[in-house]
């Protein structure tokens, strides 16, 4: 399975600390570019965003989320912790998998 990070510095270079490539963004239009690339590329099957970039490019997000096509992709929190209003990471994975971590 392959993957793709967009997002911050930290966010990033974590990520490729265990071979994940990914792009550092730092604006709306940034992100944007990113994200129209990593999905046209074909190249990642999951395409992980922070919460941040994900709220900068909502309306790309959710174009292709709602295509039901691949790449998936998914939002999870920087470095920062979730943005308000969002769920922790590990709420979402025991509501997703039933198993608490």
């Amino acid at each position: 399975m392959s993957y793709y990070v967009i997002g911050d510095e930290d966010t990033v270079l974590g990520f490729s600390l265990v071979g994940i490539p990914g792009r550092v963004v730092d604006s709306a239009e940034q992100a944007r570019e990113a994200f129209i690339a990593a999905v046209k590329a074909h190249s990642a099957m999951i395409v992980v965003l922070t919460e941040k970039v994900g709220e900068m490019i909502r309306r790309e997000v959710q174009q292709q989320v709602f295509s039901m096509a691949f790449p998936l992709v998914v939002e999870i929190p920087d470095r920062n912790g979730p943005l308000p209003g969002k769920k922790p990471i590990s709420q979402m994975i025991t509501e997703a998998i039933g198993v608490q971590i």
